[in-house]
């Protein structure tokens, strides 16, 4: 199984953040222009927060705020679950599971180094059994 390191080595996607002072309405028209669901949200070089499609809809729309009006660091998850570069997809897996989330920051050393999203595990996991299968037919056919 794949470590956290090696996944974010084949990702090309940039890294998104915003700053908890930027106005809800801006973040969500970052995330639509880079078609992602989450945005990490950071502070002096440190992550400060996590905002998801979740937190607005039931921080801003249910609440009747105006996302214009309303600064990243009213509604986005401040206790942000993270997994570190030696942790494997399984225990991603698992640990996005567990806590019903979709998208795990990634930190070495309190430093923020990339996000995973629960696609990203997805298709990996998914590669590995195409893998697996693959050697498995082989092995019978020989």
């Amino acid at each position: 199984m794949k470590t956290v390191k090696q996944l974010l080595q084949g990702k090309t996607k940039a890294l998104c953040t915003v700053s908890p002072g930027t106005p809800v309405f801006e973040a969500l028209k970052q995330m639509a222009e880079k078609d992602i669901g989450a945005l990490l949200v950071v502070e002096n070089g440190k992550l400060a927060g996590i905002l998801s499609e979740r937190d607005y809809a039931r921080k801003v729309i249910l609440q009747g705020k105006s996302s214009h009006d309303t600064p990243v660091r009213e509604i986005m998850t401040e206790r942000v679950v993270y997994v570190q570069p030696k942790n494997t997809v399984e225990e991603c897996m698992a640990l996005m599971t567990d806590k019903r989330i979709r998208h795990l920051p990634v930190l070495e050393n309190d430093k923020l180094i990339g996000v995973l999203s629960i696609g990203d595990l997805v298709k990996e996991t998914i590669s590995e059994q195409q893998f697996m299968i693959k050697q498995l037919e082989s092995y019978i056919h020989s």
